[in-house]
This record gives C-alpha cells, sequence and structure tokens, in this order.
C-alpha cells in the first residue's frame, strides 16, 4: 500500500472494526522516516487526519468495552504515554501484557516512585514528620487504616492496612503506628494525628510513653466537625437537654433544607424546572463530609433568588403528578422571610468554624496557628451571637454558653504540642499583633500555654542541662534579650513567615531553632489521610484480581504517591489535566460522581465545582448530573 494514495486512507467505521483482532498486538509494516520530505503535502495532511480519526475510534472503543472511566482521558499519564508514541518512531510496538504489567513493570515503577520520593525523605532529620492516619469503612462494612507521613515538602503515601477481623482497640492501632514510626525512623517523628475517638486517643497516649520526643495530637479539623455535629443536630435524651432545647430550631433547619433537595433531586419534573431556571447544581453532601450542614447552607443561600422565582412560576403550581402537599410545603419555605433570616443566622455564628476548618483542612504547615485560631473562632462566635441577640459583651447569653460548652467539650486547645508552637510563633509577640485585640498577651505570659510549654519541654530535653540552656535560650528569645533584642530581628516578628525568621534570627539558640524549623512546618490535621481517592476500593480491587499481598501492597504505594507527586506539580492546576484526580477512584463509567470522593477533597467548593460540574461537550465527562445520596 502507498502512502500516498488517498483512497486507502482508514476512516472510522472500519470494517475491521466490528471483528475480535486485536490490532495493538500485531506487528505492522511502517514506512521509514528517512524518505520524508521536510514539506507535508495536502494528501498527506489529509492521510494523518484520516490516522487519528481512526485512533481515537481505537482509543474510545478501548473504554467502552473494558468499562474504564471517562475521567482516565484527564490522567496526565494516559496523555503522556500517547504523546510519548506519537513523537517516537515504534514500528512493530506491541503495549505491554497482563504479567509484564503485574510484575517487571510493578517492580520499575516503585523504584521510580522511590526515586522521586527519596529528596522528600531527604529532609525528615531536619524539618520532621507528622505521621497522620484516619480510618474508615466501606458499604460491606470491610475497614482500613491509612498511614501517611507529611512534612513541609508535603505528603507521602506510607501504607494502607486492612484490619478486617482485628479488634481495633488502643493496643491494635499502638502496634500500627509502631510499625509505621519504625519505618519512618523514631528520631524523625514530630507527632501522630489521629482523630479523637477513645481508641485513637489511647492509642496516642501508649505511644507518647513508647516515644518521649513523640506527641499525639487530635486532628483539629475532625473536632470541629464533631462539634459542628452537636451544634445542628442536637440529639433530644435525657442529659442534653439544655442543649437539644437551645439547638433544635437549627436542626430543624437543616432538616428542612435536607426535605427540599430531596424533593427535588428525587422527581424528575421538578428536577427538570429546577435545571431551567438555575444554572447551578443542587449538590448532595455526604453526611460524613466536614461541615455537611453548612455546606448545603451556603449553596442554598447562593440559590436563593432562582429557588423562589421557581416557586412562583406557573411551571412549578401547574404541574400536579407529584404530592402537591409537599410541593406546598417547598413553596411556603423558600418564600418565608424568616426561616432565610434563621439560615443567615446559622451561616454567621458558624462562619468562623467553618472559616478555621478550611484552613485547618490541609496538609499544610499549621499547627503553630491551631492556639490563636481556637481564641479567635470563639470570640467571633460570641460577636456573632450577640450581635444576632443585641446583647452587650458583658452580658449573658444562654445560647452561646451551650455553643461554647459543646466547643469546649469537644477539644482542650491547650494541647502540649500546639502550646509550644504557639509559643515558638515570634509574631506572637510583635505589637502589632498583640495590639489587634484587647485580650492578647504573649505567649510567655499566658498561664497556661507556659504550664504545657514546659511538659513539652521536658520530653524534648530529658537531659536537664540541656532544659537549662534550652530554657534560657526562650527567656532570651521571648523577652527579646541579647541577639533577640536588634530592631531587625523584632521588627521582622510581625512582618515575617515564622520560619524564615527563625532562619534569619534564630543562631544564637540554637536549642530552640531546632525545635522551632521542626514544629513551625507541621500540619494540625489528618485531612490528607481521610482523602486519599477511595484507596479502600483500590486495594479490595487489587485482592479480587488475585494478587499476591506484597503485589497489592505496591500497587497502592505506586497509585497514591504517583497522585500525590502530581499534586505538586505546577500542570495540575493548569489546562485539561486540571486536578485530574478528584473524581476517585470509584467512578462511574458514563459520568456521575460519587459522594465519597467528593466529600474526601476539601471545603473549597467552588473550585472543585468548576472542575467537577462542568457542562461543555469537550471536557465535561465528569459529570453533568447532581450527586444523588
Amino acid at each position: 500500500m502507498k502512502e500516498n494514495a488517498p483512497k486507502k486512507v482508514p476512516l472510522p467505521p472500519s470494517t475491521r472494526s466490528s471483528g475480535f483482532v486485536l490490532e495493538g498486538y500485531e506487528t505492522k509494516k511502517q514506512r521509514t522516516s528517512g524518505s520524508r520530505s521536510e514539506t507535508i503535502s495536502p494528501v498527506e495532511k489529509a492521510f494523518d487526519r484520516g490516522k487519528r480519526d481512526q485512533l481515537h475510534v481505537e482509543i474510545a472503543r478501548m473504554f467502552y468495552s473494558g468499562g474504564v472511566p471517562f475521567n482516565l482521558a484527564r490522567n496526565p499519564y494516559y496523555v503522556s504515554s500517547y504523546q510519548f508514541a506519537a513523537n517516537n518512531p515504534l514500528s512493530g510496538y506491541i503495549p505491554p501484557g497482563y504479567n509484564l504489567l503485574r510484575t517487571t513493570l510493578l517492580q520499575q515503577e516503585k523504584t521510580n516512585v522511590e526515586r522521586l520520593l527519596q529528596p522528600i525523605k531527604g529532609t525528615w532529620r531536619e524539618k520532621g514528620v507528622s505521621i497522620v492516619s484516619d480510618g474508615w469503612s466501606d458499604s460491606q462494612r470491610r475497614p482500613l487504616i491509612n498511614f501517611m507521613a507529611v512534612t513541609e515538602g508535603g505528603p507521602m503515601f506510607l501504607k494502607a492496612v486492612d484490619c478486617s477481623g482485628d479488634t481495633k482497640d488502643k493496643y491494635f492501632i499502638c502496634d500500627l503506628l509502631k510499625d509505621v514510626i519504625e519505618e519512618v525512623g523514631p528520631e524523625n517523628v514530630v507527632q501522630v494525628i489521629t482523630d479523637n475517638a477513645k481508641n485513637c486517643a489511647g492509642a496516642g497516649l501508649l505511644i507518647e510513653g513508647l516515644y518521649p520526643n513523640i506527641s499525639w495530637t487530635p486532628c483539629v479539623v475532625h473536632t470541629l466537625n464533631l462539634a459542628l455535629q452537636n451544634i445542628c443536630a442536637a440529639k433530644n435524651v435525657e442529659n442534653n437537654q439544655v442543649t437539644y432545647d437551645e439547638c433544635s430550631w437549627i436542626t430543624i433547619i437543616a432538616d428542612d433544607i435536607s426535605f427540599i433537595k430531596n424533593y427535588i433531586m428525587n422527581h424528575s419534573m421538578r428536577l427538570a424546572i429546577f435545571n431551567d431556571f438555575i444554572p447551578l447544581k443542587l449538590l448532595s453532601v455526604a453526611s460524613t463530609r466536614f461541615a455537611s450542614v453548612m455546606v448545603m447552607l451556603k449553596r442554598f443561600k447562593l440559590l436563593k433568588t432562582s429557588l423562589q422565582t421557581m416557586v412562583i412560576s406557573p411551571r412549578w403550581n401547574s404541574y400536579r403528578e407529584d404530592d402537591t402537599g409537599k410541593a406546598k410545603f417547598v413553596k411556603e419555605k423558600v418564600l418565608d422571610d424568616i426561616w432565610w433570616d434563621d439560615i443567615d443566622y446559622i451561616l454567621s455564628f458558624t462562619s468562623p468554624m467553618y472559616d478555621m476548618l478550611r484552613i485547618c483542612d490541609t496538609d499544610r504547615p499549621c499547627l503553630h496557628l491551631v492556639y490563636d485560631m481556637w481564641d479567635t473562632m470563639i470570640e467571633k462566635v460570641k460577636v456573632a451571637i450577640y450581635r444576632h441577640e443585641g446583647k452587650r459583651h458583658e452580658d449573658s447569653s444562654t445560647f452561646y454558653e451551650v455553643v461554647h460548652a459543646i466547643l469546649v467539650d469537644r477539644w482542650n486547645k491547650n494541647t502540649p504540642l500546639h502550646c509550644l508552637a504557639h509559643s515558638l510563633n515570634p509574631r506572637y509577640y510583635s505589637d502589632e499583633w498583640l495590639h489587634e485585640g484587647p485580650s492578647r498577651v504573649p505567649p510567655h505570659k499566658d498561664v497556661e500555654v507556659a504550664r504545657e510549654r514546659m511538659k513539652c519541654m521536658k520530653r524534648y530535653f530529658p537531659n536537664s542541662a540541656d532544659r537549662s540552656k534550652a530554657n534560657m535560650e526562650f527567656a532570651n528569645f521571648s523577652s527579646k534579650a541579647g541577639e533577640f533584642g536588634d530592631s531587625d530581628s523584632i521588627h521582622d516578628r510581625y512582618a515575617m513567615d515564622p520560619k524564615s525568621w527563625w532562619v534569619t534570627y534564630g543562631a544564637s539558640a540554637p536549642l530552640l531553632q531546632s525545635v522551632a524549623l521542626k514544629l513551625l512546618v507541621q500540619p494540625s490535621s489528618s485531612s490528607c489521610s481521610e482523602r486519599n481517592w477511595s484507596t479502600y476500593s483500590f486495594v479490595h480491587s487489587a485482592k479480587r484480581n488475585k494478587m499476591t499481598p506484597k503485589r497489592a501492597e505496591d500497587l497502592v504505594f505506586i497509585h497514591s504517591n504517583l497522585r500525590l507527586l502530581s499534586r505538586r506539580t505546577r500542570q495540575y492546576m493548569e489546562g485539561q489535566t486540571k486536578m485530574w484526580d478528584i473524581a476517585g477512584d470509584a467512578f462511574d463509567t458514563f459520568g456521575d460522581v460519587g459522594d465519597l470522593e467528593i466529600a474526601q477533597l476539601s471545603l473549597d467548593e467552588p473550585e472543585l465545582e468548576a472542575v467537577v460540574f462542568t457542562d461543555d461537550g469537550d471536557d465535561g465527562e465528569i459529570g453533568d448530573e447532581a450527586m444523588e445520596d
């Protein structure tokens, strides 16, 4: 066949396409590139277009026949593999087969991933590591616990443990944490972060007993989310009567929102009317998601005008094929100004909690900010409630007292490590920060902070001589004495980020500087472990394919860390592959997004929605439809 004969150009509906010939595994004759002219003729261009169209068909057929999720087309590794093949002459190339993918190539890629992770591991001794862990169960109640190492360079997946058949008490969890700590190196670990369930808290205390230099800290995000749940879904039980009396109205509003959402989503004609009036999606949010009630209230507030326009339209009122009583209820609520005022009030006093969740719901360094954020959040909640109730600052408010009690009960802010990190943040000693609030005091003058800080100092410096030296260094740092009395040093306490300040001005206090440079780059939550892209289902998929435990473990290690490494690239936030991994692994072939994957992301709904819920024909494979419960 001559290449310049246009009548031989293969078209997409090729007669071979209906057969079972695996053409990708055949050796074909290819023209040599040596005789190719620099100028491509129109005929050749037409031929290339035909080949591209045929390749599109072959790739699409692979997706359709294998039930491959459309989201794979956004995977940068999928794109780069075809780009490499197109840019390199590979005459007679045969794709890797079943066994090669499971054996040799798998081990080669594990070696490659370990090489890519080595620069991160190289910083562990100097910058310290946080071991973060989280566990959950899938729909079949099979449990999994993730373990990740987080440092300034970002998170690194360590392993996922299937706990089926095991009693997940504090001793079992402690043993798992011990194995991970020994793998990372006890001297490198700063803290272990888990949720604050009793078994996790017990395991954390056991770890602190075994490793004096390692602290257990509860996940700040998990703790605040539990507090929000207690406020927004107060239980009507005997020992919770005061809380229920003060907060039950919030539960009623949340139930109304859920009812309206379900009514619209579960009736095709009502949903069609909604879609005609409102350009945004009426998202369902998994109840396990952090601040799920707040997310739904914020979405309804955003849709308020459109919802009101919809329920007064002739189409809404004329449709009588479903429960008209429910339709009437929806209309009454959407047009009720007092109902919307209540939503505004809920959003106003929970906004400080929501904002703190958003800051902490990352793997970015914020351990040193938690103590101050907590105090600031409490004060902002009080201001919002008192403003609504028309009370002065010195007045009492039963509702605020209930909210405050829930927050304090859910988490004691005076965790020693939080207090030490707070004490080592130079910003909190600056005049500018102290003047931002009338009740602010520098950390060394706060009795509770000082008490908890000293607990940590004893753990970090068990030798009394070293501890005395470290305490003297802290005295100079906090009182701005000696080298710390330099005018630039004092000025930059507020102007510079804490880590840079210690790098610049901390040389005269080497013991304290070493501790500060570790604590100031640690996270405060286990969020990166919680949003680990349905690793659970991936593990069990590997098992169903009869992989050996070692091979399945290697596959999960590669799978997770390739995604984490991709998130650190500039391309991750650009172009066709932008945030390519957010749909997870339990992804529907035909374009729907599951609750779990979105629930594991973050609280930045607008950014995520722009990627997940696109409606154009080119890049909208991820999902045109709203999520269902």
